[in-house]
């Protein structure tokens, strides 16, 4: 009879999420909207009856909808992008954040509603809503505008930092408060769960599904991603963290491998299908009749949520320093709540923290402001020419000369290679000590689950915590040997930046000399500090730490080449994923395709047996980097390969579809060496595939 009650409550849910789908493709609304009617159509609290008998089972399926909502943010949060947008991503967001967190408590407090309360609604106004911006801006074809590069790199740092607010928020909840010790000890352990499950990801998991790919089988990939992602959600809750962190982390991680399209497209139904549920699931909880009652708060919120996010998105934008036009068009891009702020609200309902009425209120400003959304995107040009209208000249000129100044200020900053190459270093080092706080943080973790006298050991070594001590120590040192390596150049040009070449007295070289030991030592010091703090609750007896430090010494020593090619082969690794061409994570349509290849061509190159290039894999030659020009596909005999891999090897008489402007084209055709290819229309390569 369970069985039955489930897939009658299944039936109903989908039955009536297809119907109002339909409507809202109809009605050219959100669809998610649509899901939210339909849960409060079929819910318990609207009249005559309740159709759902099991509301349980409704809300497991709906937390599995999160995990694949999750998921598939992550696959769109791109390192690339975020890197060339990264200093405003960052400024913007953390002014939005901050600020709309304060505004949302304080409209709650001004409202009389209890502390808890108010900080919820402080936190489900911060974020705004990636689903929704993407499809308003694809709808409106202007994906490809300078604004919309900055709102996609807000969104990806905004994703992030809400995994950071809803680890806060959960801490708060079940402490029923949140001093700044535990504030940065939560930080810090998200900190370093985001960043090593992050590159560890990318080193192993795109070499293995590269793997799985080649049997040709979507079931076996999809298996695989699968349990890669169920996986990464289940370390996640081990160690305490929210399953949203480990389904995202995921989805980040494969949107760097080459199958990334693939994955997607197969894992699309299984997303829309439980994140229906998810979304009908929020609707299931809405009570219309609080809805009515509090009418006025939503109201206000929606005017605080819309106002709000156009002054701190544009205001951030400003700040980092691009012009007050395009910062004025991301802030109107930026102004409404989604999918994180259900997430949010859900989190306060199940532990029962915040009041009855606040998850229908943030559900009802998200819906509101949802609908608003494509129509501020819409009219933010006339927004920008009423600002240029009514904005005092001379504050126009003081807003252009800031932008110039800090514009000025990043480009000397570019320039400067001594000091970019500084601060690559500083970053491998943090990373590399992150990497090795993680080792430890892992150990301590086992060392607490183990039992003492779990395995036989002699007396002079000591308890177990000893023996875990000591093979966290083994498997972080080739990164202690990377810090320590990187720690030699960091010195050596820290003491060459700040007494230059030009200055050659011994006076000068002295001081160079001292500066160089002198940080080296500090930095020596500070990283073998740092081990032994971050290790301290499975430190062994001075005896047992002199001996352990032998044999690790004589480890070091016989093994440092192995250690170091370790190393060497993982940062390899992770160069290469970062090294493949970019994968789109929308395949165009046929009505995005003039406008993608708006200004760009298609010709093919037939390549002869003289060719410089034959036998040479795609990454060798460097033509995109060279030329500009991409290889797009290669028709070899009777097959074809479309977008092909860096490591393909070029062959004579291979027919390479290359795509660039006609400047490009031609620098490519004169870089392969003119004579040796012979050109021929983009018609007969598409015949051919």
């Amino acid at each position: 009879m369970q069985g039955t009650s489930f897939i009658q409550d299944l039936a109903i849910v989908m039955i009536v999420a297809g119907l109002v789908t339909v409507l809202f493709h109809r009605l050219k609304q959100p669809v998610v909207l649509g899901y939210i009617i339909a849960g409060i159509i079929i819910g318990p609290h609207t009249p005559p009856f309740a159709f759902i008998k099991n509301n349980e089972i409704i809300e497991t399926l709906a937390e599995l909808g999160v995990v694949f909502l999750m998921f598939s943010l992550g696959l769109h949060f791109n390192l690339r992008k975020l890197k060339q947008v990264g200093v405003t991503a960052l400024i913007a967001a953390t002014f939005e954040i901050l600020f709309m967190t304060w505004i949302g408590y304080k409209v709650g407090q001004l409202s009389g509603w209890n502390k808890m309360d108010s900080i919820f609604l402080g936190a489900i106004l911060a974020i705004s809503s990636t689903t929704i911006i993407v499809k308003a801006l694809e709808e409106l074809k202007r994906t490809k505008e300078k604004f919309a590069e900055l709102i996609f790199g807000i969104l990806i740092v905004e994703d992030i930092l809400a995994i950071a607010l809803i680890a806060f928020l959960s801490s708060i909840a079940m402490t029923g408060s949140l001093n700044a010790v535990e504030a940065f000890t939560t930080l810090g352990k998200l900190g370093i769960f985001f960043t090593t499950v992050l590159v560890v990801g990318l080193i192993i998991v795109p070499p293995l599904l590269g793997y799985v790919a080649k049997f040709k089988s979507n079931e076996m990939l999809l298996i695989t991603v699968l349990g890669l992602c169920f996986g990464i959600c289940l370390l996640a809750i081990k160690l305490e963290h929210n399953l949203a962190l480990g389904a995202f982390l995921m989805g980040a991680i494969i949107a760097e491998a080459r199958e990334s399209i693939t994955i997607e497209s197969i894992v699309e139904p299984l997303r829309d299908l439980f994140s229906a549920v998810f979304f009908v699931a929020i609707g299931l909880l809405i009570q219309p009749a609080l809805l009515i009652k509090y009418v006025t708060p939503i109201l206000v919120i929606t005017v605080a949520v819309v106002v709000g996010k156009i002054l701190t998105c544009s205001l951030g934008t400003f700040i980092a320093g691009h012009d007050a036009k395009t910062s004025l068009r991301v802030g109107m891009g930026l102004a409404q709540i989604g999918e994180f702020s259900f997430i949010i609200a859900s989190l306060g309902a199940n532990l029962k923290v915040t009041s009855e009425f606040l998850y229908p209120i943030a559900v009802s400003v998200s819906a509101l402001s949802t609908f608003l959304t494509p129509y501020l995107i819409r009219n933010s040009d006339a927004a920008v020419r009423l600002f240029e209208q009514f904005t005092p000249r001379f504050l126009m000129r003081g807003m252009e000369l800031y932008s110039l100044w800090v514009q000025e200020l990043r480009r000397d900053r570019e320039d400067d290679f001594a000091r970019q190459l500084l601060r690559k270093l500083t970053l491998q080092m943090i990373l590399n000590i992150v990497l090795v706080t993680a080792v430890f943080m892992e150990a301590v973790f086992i060392a607490q689950k183990a039992t003492s006298g779990l395995l036989p050991l002699p007396h002079w070594i000591g308890n177990t915590d000893s023996m875990v001590w000591l093979s966290a120590i083994l498997i972080a040192l080739p990164i202690l040997i990377a810090i320590f390596r990187k720690l030699e150049v960091f010195w050596m040009l820290t003491a060459e930046i700040s007494i230059p070449d030009t200055t050659t007295s011994h006076r000068a070289t002295l001081v160079r000399t001292i500066i160089a030991n002198t940080i080296f030592m500090m930095g020596v010091m500070i990283v073998g500090l740092w081990v032994i703090f971050i290790s301290s609750a499975l430190l062994p007896s001075w005896p047992t730490l002199i001996i352990f430090a032998l044999i690790i010494a004589a480890v070091t020593t016989y093994f440092w080449s192995p250690l170091v090619q370790i190393y060497a082969r993982a940062q390899y690794a992770l160069q290469k994923t970062f090294s493949q061409p970019e994968s789109p994570h929308h395949m165009p349509s046929s009505k995005v395709i003039p406008a993608l290849l708006s200004g760009t061509q298609l010709e093919i190159v037939t390549l002869v047996s003289s060719s410089w290039a034959c036998g040479k894999p795609i990454r060798e030659i460097r033509l995109r980097t060279k030329t500009g020009a991409n290889a797009i596909g290669i028709e070899r005999a009777d097959t074809s390969i479309l977008n092909p891999s860096a490591d393909e090897i070029l062959k004579p008489g291979d027919k390479i579809l290359l795509l660039g402007s006609r400047k490009q084209l031609d620098a490519a055709c004169t870089y392969l060496c003119d004579h040796h290819l012979k050109k021929q229309p983009y018609r007969n390569f598409a015949h051919a595939s």
